[in-house]
């Protein structure tokens, strides 16, 4: 069905199904006829390719993925829009819904099923309390995905597209230049929605490395390290990763020493190579 971003269309397709936005899904439909063509064009929706989409709104985006990819499996939680989703998505037999939390899926075993023989890239439209669960879980997984194109609000997007050693790098943005390089598309305005969010958005897209890092023998202890580091963004390393983990100053400072960085620096001062060089000796001391 053409026009589903047409807000006449929306609410007719809504009356016909008596169905209604649910703030707790952080349900935001896109009115915005430029964005969902471009999302799928720049992300990776082209013969050749299947497209993991999670979240479907009214099928929006999905329509435009449909048109291009050679497959669309898109994973919807909310069981109220899979009539509409019948409705909508009528046309494309290369489209399968799956009514499910994404976070429960075996999302290996679906890509191994539904995408045999093809490359396969994520697209989504992201509700913004899920955002950074949602990507840590497909890159940490290490799927055999080639992009993750999303939809995310403009702050969480400045944050997940940081680069290592800037302000505005944290935790999450380790993990992101860890797994994969990121950069954002375009930017999307409040206007682009109904109901309109309070915030406006942006498309952010992350290529997955064919190689992590090297030197970080325990991912585990590295990312808690990360996390530790930042949750007290105003302190030093020293004293965030002591204070967050529990490890005596004394050895943070040797570990910090070791890896020949400045006794006050703090986190987001640091390379990757670096706070991996620190992690790996704070390990070998505790």
């Amino acid at each position: 069905m053409d026009n589903l971003w047409n807000i006449g269309t929306i609410k007719s397709v809504m009356e016909r199904h008596g169905f209604t936005f649910s703030k707790a899904l952080g349900q935001n439909f896109l009115v915005n006829p430029s964005v969902c063509p471009k999302i799928a064009e720049m992300g990776n929706a082209k013969k050749g390719f299947g497209v993991l989409e999670i979240g479907t709104g009214i099928g929006v985006l999905t329509n435009e993925l449909a048109k291009r990819a050679d497959k669309v499996v898109a994973v919807e939680i909310d069981e109220r829009l899979i009539p509409v989703l019948n409705e909508t998505l009528a046309e494309y037999d290369n489209v399968k819904i799956i009514n499910d939390d994404v976070m429960k899926v075996d999302l290996a075993k679906l890509i191994e099923d539904e995408f045999a023989g093809l490359d396969v890239a994520v697209c989504a439209n992201l509700p913004y309390y899920i955002t950074s669960p949602v990507i840590m879980t497909l890159l940490e997984q290490r799927l055999p995905i080639k992009t993750i194109t999303v939809m995310v609000q403009k702050e969480a997007g400045t944050r997940l597209c940081a680069k290592m050693g800037t302000r505005e790098m944290g935790a999450v943005t380790v993990a992101i230049n860890y797994f994969a390089t990121a950069k954002v598309l375009f930017n999307v305005s409040r206007g682009s929605f109904m109901p309109p969010p309070n915030v406006d958005s942006c498309v952010v897209q992350f290529e997955l490395r064919d190689k992590t890092p090297e030197g970080v023998t325990d991912e585990a202890f590295f990312f808690k390290v990360a996390r530790g580091a930042f949750s007290q963004r105003r302190k030093t390393l020293c004293n965030s990763v002591s204070s967050a983990l529990a490890i005596d100053k004394q050895t943070v400072a040797k570990a910090i020493e070791q890896a020949s960085l400045d006794a006050n620096v703090r986190p987001e001062k640091l390379s990757m190579q670096q706070l991996i060089c620190f992690s790996e000796k704070l390990r070998q001391l505790i």
